[in-house]
């Protein structure tokens, strides 16, 4: 599992805590996805809400041109950083940003009709596509909070609330059932789909598949994705198909790199503290929740094998009593001082990051192709006061 092991991370070169993103694993994932979008005819875009790094975008704009917003900052940020305008969608739009957000808009996915009815006259003038998100009520995401489809959901129309003839002025519909999901999973929601909303289909250009689509995971069958895409596509000529994946751009193209300060032990548990926060700059690990890697260390190990390692929670350094992970499964005792290196850290991580504790926040930097390390960005006591007031 451990893709980074040939390159030491001890150097001096890197502060501690630090987000390392590897160029060259970064541009494998990218090279992937633009092929898959040259064979299967499917536009496949770049989601801000899983990787917003703008330093990175001159790197990203060579393979994927385009991204989605959720809001008003990131569809400036593809207009301004990007240098494109952003397919956006938000649950719903303020009266005070909705006239900048069209500015900054190729196309706007409306989750209801009442928010499509208030600001259709504004959209359409401005030239922005419009769409409606459908929610065709299944999807095979097993974890609760990252389900739009369970019963209840905020998000998108169903079947039953649809016009059969849409909204005049609508060009496109958007769907998301998917988190981490491979393209299986996206055949069986596009059966539903069809069957649902064939009438709806018949009347749009364009279509929007959502993301979730893990198409750079070790094991995903990425001809399988451009078959499905393809086949749709000869059973609809009339819809242009885009995707729009947050982790696969960025599935396992860095890590946190932090050092332990403590070892503490109770009950018979040590935990080994670190400098960094599972609730401030890993907020994935306990929300879905999930037990990342960690370089040198295993996840699980079989009963017998047990008196061969040493075993430790890793815990955070805000005062969450809950922030901390474990167990994993060393072949040494640890020792404050020591590194310990989290893999896979470049996505749904420094977007989602706070500044809870006023705990400094982990600096962030780029190993190039090179082998350089340059440092990109790094924080100080002035940007957690202006967070403040």
């Amino acid at each position: 599992m451990n893709s980074f092991d040939s390159f030491d991370y001890n150097t001096t070169l890197i502060p501690s805590p630090c987000y390392v993103v590897e160029e060259s694993l970064l541009r494998k994932n990218l090279s992937l996805i633009q092929r898959i979008s040259r064979l299967s005819g499917a536009e496949i875009i770049m989601a801000f809400k899983a990787f917003s790094m703008w330093k990175l975008f001159d790197i990203t704009r060579e393979y994927i041109p385009y991204s989605t917003a959720s809001s008003l900052f990131e569809a400036k940020l593809a207009y301004y950083e990007l240098q494109t305008k952003a397919h956006t969608f938000a649950p719903v739009y303020k009266e005070s940003e909705i006239e900048e957000i069209l500015n900054y808009s190729s196309h706007i996915t409306f989750n209801s009709l009442n928010q499509y009815n208030k600001y259709k006259e504004l959209a359409i003038s401005k030239g922005v596509l419009c769409g409606l998100r459908i929610n065709p009520e299944y999807s095979d995401v097993p974890t609760e909070i990252y389900n739009p489809c369970a019963p209840g959901s905020r998000f998108g129309i169903i079947s039953t609330d649809l016009p059969e003839k849409l909204p005049e002025g609508i060009t496109g519909l958007h769907f998301h059932t998917l988190c981490e999901s491979n393209s299986y999973n996206l055949e069986n929601t596009l059966k539903i789909v069809e069957e649902k909303f064939k009438k709806q289909l018949d009347q749009i250009s364009w279509l929007n598949m959502g993301g979730g689509h893990l198409m750079t995971k070790e094991g995903y069958n990425t001809d399988h994705l451009i078959s499905v895409l393809q086949s749709f596509k000869q059973r609809h000529p009339n819809i242009h198909i885009i995707l729009e994946p947050g982790s696969a751009h960025t599935w396992r193209t860095g890590v946190l790199v932090t050092t332990i300060q403590d070892i503490v032990c109770n009950h018979g548990i040590k935990t080994a503290i670190i400098d960094a926060s599972f609730a401030c700059h890993m907020p994935d690990c306990l929300e879905m929740p999930y037990q990342p890697y960690i370089i040198g260390a295993k996840n699980e190990i079989e009963e017998n094998e047990k008196s061969n390692y040493f075993a430790y929670r890793i815990g955070g350094n805000s005062c969450l009593s809950g922030d901390f992970v474990g167990t994993w499964y060393f072949k040494r005792e640890l020792q404050p001082n020591d590194r310990i290196v989290f893999e896979d850290m470049n996505h749904y991580t420094n977007v989602k990051t706070n500044m809870f504790n006023g705990i400094t926040h982990p600096s962030i930097a780029l190993r190039t192709l090179s082998g350089e390390i340059k440092i990109l960005k790094e924080y100080f006591y002035e940007d957690y006061r202006d967070r403040m007031c």
